[in-house]
C-alpha cells in the first residue's frame, strides 16, 4: 500500500456586498479562503519501494602450521616436562599459542601417528605418545591432517588406533576417511556462517599396507583424483582449502610436478593449498585459475616442531589469511600472511620450543643442536636470509622490511 497524506480541505467562501449599485462589487469587498491539512502517521504502511540489502561482511580468520614431527628426545623432553610421569608437549608450543587459539581456524600436519598400543618410537618409524594430540588441541589446533608419507610407519594397525584416537578429540581430521562407495572424499565444515571444504592428499607413505583392512582410505595424491574431488567441494562450498603432502626434501623452490598439481589444483576451484613435506619453507604465489580465478599458494611451511639437523630445517613458517564473504556468494582469502618461526633444541635436547623467527637471536642459535651436537654451521642471520630469499616482502611481518 503506497504512503497517502490524507488532506481534509475546506474552503469558505465569503462574499458580502455593500451595493454601490445593482450588481456591482464594492472596491473594499475581501476574499478569505481557510486551509486545514491534517498529517496522518503512516509508520505502520508497508512500503512498495523495498530497502537495499546490507553488504554483510562473513569472515573467519585462518593459521595453519608445517610438519609436527616427534622425535625421540621431543618426547624424553615431554616426560621431563610431565615429572617422568606420562609427557606434556604443551610449554612446546607457548610462545605461538595465542596465536594459534585466537584463530577461527587453526590447521597443522601431524606427521607421526599415535597409537597407545605401542610404545614411542623415533625415526624411521614414528609412534608418537597420544599426549601429543591432547597437546595440540589444548593449544587450540582444530584442523588436524594425517596424510603425510608417516602414516603408515606403524602399519594399517597403526593408523587406526592413531585415528581412532583423534575422533575423540573433536577436531575436524583431514587425509584419513572412513570407506565410502563414492570414492571421493571432501570434509565440509562451517566456520562463522561460511562453507569450507577440505580436501587432503600425500604423495605417498614410506612403509606400505591397505588401511582398507581396518575400513579406511588415505587420500593419495593423484592426477586422476584432484579434478573431481576439488571440483565437488568447489560447487557445495565457499571456499576450498587443499592440504598436500608434496615436494622434495630440503628443497626451498617447488619442484615441476609441485607446480603442476598446483595448477591443476587451480583449475579445479581451490582458493587455497597448504603444502608440507619438504621440511624447508617455499615461497608463497598466487596461481591464476582456467576460469581466471586465483589461488593462494603456500608451496611449503617448512617444519614446526622437530628436531632435523640442518640449519634450514629450523625455519617453518605460519600462514596466516581471513576469509572474507560477502553477500555476493564465494568466499575469498584476503590479508596474506607468512609468520617465519624456529624450533629451537639445545644440545641436551631438553627445553625444546617453538619461536617465532623475529623473537629469535645469535645467542639461541649458538646454543642449538645443530651447531652443539650436529657440528653443523647455524646463525640467526642465516635463517633470516632464507625468509627474506625465499618469501615475498609482501607476505612477510613488518620486522622483516628492512632485512
Amino acid at each position: 500500500m503506497k504512503k497517502f497524506l490524507v488532506l481534509l480541505f475546506s474552503a469558505l467562501f465569503c462574499l458580502s456586498a455593500c451595493t454601490a449599485g445593482e450588481g456591482n462589487i464594492p472596491d473594499d469587498s475581501t476574499i478569505e479562503v481557510n486551509i486545514k491539512t491534517e498529517i496522518v502517521d503512516t509508520s505502520d504502511y508497508e512500503t512498495d519501494a523495498p530497502t537495499p540489502p546490507e553488504d554483510v561482511v562473513k569472515k573467519a580468520s585462518f593459521v595453519g602450521c608445517g610438519d609436527n614431527i616427534i622425535y625421540y628426545g621431543t618426547w624424553r623432553d615431554a616426560n621431563k616436562n610431565a615429572n617422568w610421569k606420562g609427557y606434556d608437549f604443551t610449554p612446546m608450543y607457548d610462545n605461538v599459542r595465542e596465536q594459534i587459539s585466537a584463530a577461527d581456524i587453526a590447521f597443522i600436519n601431524q606427521e607421526c601417528v599415535s597409537d597407545s598400543t605401542r610404545e614411542p618410537s623415533s625415526y624411521p618409524g614414528f609412534n608418537c605418545p597420544t599426549e601429543v594430540a591432547d597437546a595440540l588441541v589444548e593449544v587450540g589446533f582444530d584442523v588436524v591432517s594425517l596424510a603425510n608419507n608417516h602414516m603408515l610407519d606403524q602399519g594399517p594397525s597403526g593408523l587406526a588406533n592413531s585415528y581412532n584416537y583423534w575422533l575423540t578429540k573433536g577436531v575436524t581430521l583431514l587425509g584419513c576417511h572412513e570407506e565410502n562407495d563414492r570414492g571421493i572424499y571432501v570434509t565440509y565444515t562451517e566456520t562463522n556462517g561460511i562453507k569450507i571444504a577440505y580436501v587432503s592428499y600425500t604423495y605417498g607413505t614410506n612403509l606400505g599396507g591397505d588401511p582398507a583392512d581396518y575400513g579406511l582410505y588415505a587420500s593419495y595424491l593423484k592426477y586422476a583424483d584432484v579434478e573431481g574431488e576439488i571440483g565437488e567441494a568447489r560447487a557445495n562450498s565457499d571456499f576450498v582449502i587443499v592440504s598436500v603432502h608434496w615436494g622434495e626434501e630440503g628443497h626451498t623452490q617447488p619442484s615441476a610436478e609441485q607446480r603442476s598439481y598446483a595448477q591443476l589444483m587451480a583449475d579445479s576451484g581451490a582458493d587455497v593449498i597448504i603444502g608440507h613435506h619438504p621440511h624447508v619453507i617455499q615461497p608463497v604465489e598466487w596461481i591464476e585459475g582456467k576460469d581466471g580465478n586465483k589461488t593462494l599458494c603456500y608451496f611449503s611451511l617448512g617444519n614446526f616442531l622437530h628436531e632435523q639437523n640442518y640449519q634450514y630445517n629450523i625455519v617453518g613458517g605460519m600462514a596466516c589469511f581471513n576469509i572474507v564473504k560477502t553477500n555476493d556468494g564465494h568466499a575469498v582469502a584476503e590479508d596474506v600472511q607468512f609468520i617465519p618461526t624456529a624450533c629451537h633444541y639445545p644440545q641436551n635436547f631438553y627445553g625444546n620450543t617453538v619461536y617465532y623467527l623475529s623473537d629469535y637471536n645469535e645467542s639461541l642459535a649458538s646454543q642449538h643442536a645443530v651447531r652443539t651436537y650436529y657440528n653443523h654451521e647455524c646463525s640467526f642471520s642465516y635463517m633470516v636470509d632464507l625468509v627474506v630469499s625465499t618469501i615475498k616482502k609482501e607476505y612477510l611481518p613488518e620486522w622483516y622490511l628492512d632485512k
